[in-house]
């Protein structure tokens, strides 16, 4: 039975693993959140590795909050960095194949067509940038690991914009969203599902990939969509706005090319619309 320990679990994309979990009978899993296990402190570390010596880590915990990095950039990079690179250190002492999350917010949005993964990094605020040393760490350390850059997470769980949306719907609130800004909305419940695949498959490509869903969207296209699939775009004001001022600067482009992994893990990633109308029709079942 493979053991895996799942950090920062719960964090939305943790709750997504959790689950699912009793999908894989196969996998034994540790689900530890930040209270249990603080990914900053090297002994907690290494106590928790050397009791429960996992064969593979997924690393969920991470500091989220874009705006607020731009104040508190040292916690950070204390978190997205320095913690990875404590965690990498421990993964390559105890041969434990560690699952990384990261961001599309490590490029600047200039491009024009969907990045790869040899495309130029160039982040343009404080959490894009400590999240690509936090990858620059990995690939320094380790050679069995796996960096999955993602774009714009949502799901059931948590403080997402799916949820925001929805919750505006049921107030009955006036939106004003962005066009500004070009992307790929990805269902965290996929992510999730793929990486355990991954595990029970024992796969081997090791290395650097691109995981959201396919094609692309602004954010007021998001909007539209979550409140049309949910039945509520007659109860809201809907507007779009090209400019929205933010803290932190953001990518205009950041949509991820998936070729790489397409090849690499021979699998079909769903098409957002799809993705975002499944998760509503499961979520109103369960209402």
């Amino acid at each position: 039975m493979k053991k895996v320990l799942i950090t920062g679990a719960s964090g939305q994309l943790g709750r997504c693993f959790q689950k699912i979990a009793s999908e894989y009978p196969e996998i034994k899993f540790k689900f530890l959140d930040s209270a249990e296990l603080d990914i900053t402190n090297q002994d907690q570390l290494r106590q928790i590795f050397s009791e429960e010596n996992p064969q593979y880590c997924v690393n969920c915990a991470a500091y989220t909050n874009v705006e607020k990095a731009e104040d508190d950039k040292e916690a950070a990079f204390k978190i997205n960095a320095e913690a990875v690179k404590n965690l990498a250190e421990i993964c390559n002492d105890s041969e434990t194949v560690l699952i990384h999350i990261s961001t599309d917010y490590v490029f600047d949005g200039k491009a024009t067509k969907p990045y790869e993964e040899t495309d130029e990094v160039n982040p343009i605020n404080v959490y894009g940038a400590s999240k690509l040393k936090g990858e620059e760490y990995i690939r320094q350390m380790l050679d069995k690991y796996f960096i999955f850059r993602t774009s714009w997470l949502y799901s059931e769980f948590g403080h997402n914009f799916f949820n925001t949306i929805l919750k505006k719907a049921e107030e009955g609130a006036s939106l004003t969203i962005t066009t500004s800004q070009t992307g790929t909305p990805t269902n965290a419940n996929d992510l999730a599902d793929f990486v355990l695949q991954l595990i029970s498959e024992e796969n081997t490509h090791f290395g650097l990939y691109h995981y959201s869903n396919t094609g692309e969207a602004t954010w007021y296209d998001f909007a539209e969509a979550i409140l049309k699939f949910s039945g509520k775009l007659d109860q809201v004001d809907l507007n779009k706005s090209g400019y929205y001022k933010t803290r932190a600067d953001r990518p205009a482009y950041s949509v991820l090319d998936k070729q790489k992994l397409q090849d690499a893990f021979k699998l079909r990633v769903p098409e957002w619309h799809e993705s975002l109308k499944h998760l509503i029709i499961n979520r109103s079942h369960k209402i």
